[in-house]
C-alpha cells in the first residue's frame, strides 16, 4: 500500500511538471516590418492664409414657455393628482429663471355641483397650486390665484372624460 502511494505521489508530481512545461507562453515570432520604398513626392504647396473667421454673435437665451396647463386635481376636491408634480416642478424651475415675472393661477371645476360649490373649489384648487410653487422657492409676490368655477371649459362636461380636463388650474405669465 505504501509502494501504490508512492508511485501515485510520484506520477503526480511528474504530471504537474509536464503540464507547467506545456503552459509556458511560446514566444510569438515578429514579422518583418514591410520595406517602404521611396517614390518621388511633389514639393508641398504653402496653403493660403485664410482671414479669420468673424466671432458669431451669442444666441440669445431660449424664452421660458410659461403656459401649463397639465395640472390636474382629485373629484370635488383641491387635492393635486400626483401625475401632476412632475408639471408644477417644470413651471416652478421656469418660473424661477425671471424673478420679476409674474403669473396668474387660473382654477377651474368641472359642471358637477352647484355653481358656488365649484367656484370655491377652483379657488381651493388654485392655492393648492401656488402652495405647491411657494414651497418649491417660487416668490409669493409674482403668483396671482383665481377661481373660475366651472366656466371657461376645455372639454365636454357631459362626458367623465371631458370632465376629469375640466378638473384644472392653468399657470399664465401677466403682461
Amino acid at each position: 500500500m505504501k509502494y501504490i502511494r508512492l508511485n501515485f505521489s510520484l506520477l503526480l508530481i511528474v504530471a504537474a511538471l509536464i503540464t507547467l512545461q506545456a503552459c509556458k507562453a511560446k514566444k510569438l515570432v515578429q514579422k518583418p516590418a514591410p520595406v517602404v520604398t521611396e517614390t518621388e513626392k511633389p514639393a508641398p504647396v504653402a496653403p493660403t492664409p485664410q482671414p479669420a473667421p468673424a466671432p458669431a454673435a451669442p444666441a440669445p437665451a431660449p424664452q421660458p414657455d410659461y403656459n401649463f396647463t397639465n395640472i390636474q386635481f382629485e373629484f370635488n376636491s383641491g387635492v393635486l393628482k400626483t401625475s401632476s408634480y412632475p408639471a408644477l416642478d417644470n413651471a416652478a424651475a421656469q418660473m424661477k429663471i425671471d424673478p420679476s415675472a409674474k403669473f396668474m393661477l387660473k382654477g377651474y371645476a368641472s359642471a358637477e355641483g352647484t355653481a358656488a360649490h365649484n367656484m370655491e373649489l377652483s379657488v381651493d384648487r388654485a392655492n393648492a397650486v401656488k402652495a405647491y410653487l411657494l414651497n418649491s422657492g417660487v416668490n409669493a409676490d409674482n403668483i396671482t390665484a383665481q377661481g373660475y368655477g366651472e366656466s371657461n371649459p376645455v372639454a365636454d362636461n357631459t362626458t367623465e372624460d371631458g370632465r376629469i380636463l375640466n378638473r384644472r388650474v392653468e399657470i399664465s405669465k401677466q403682461n
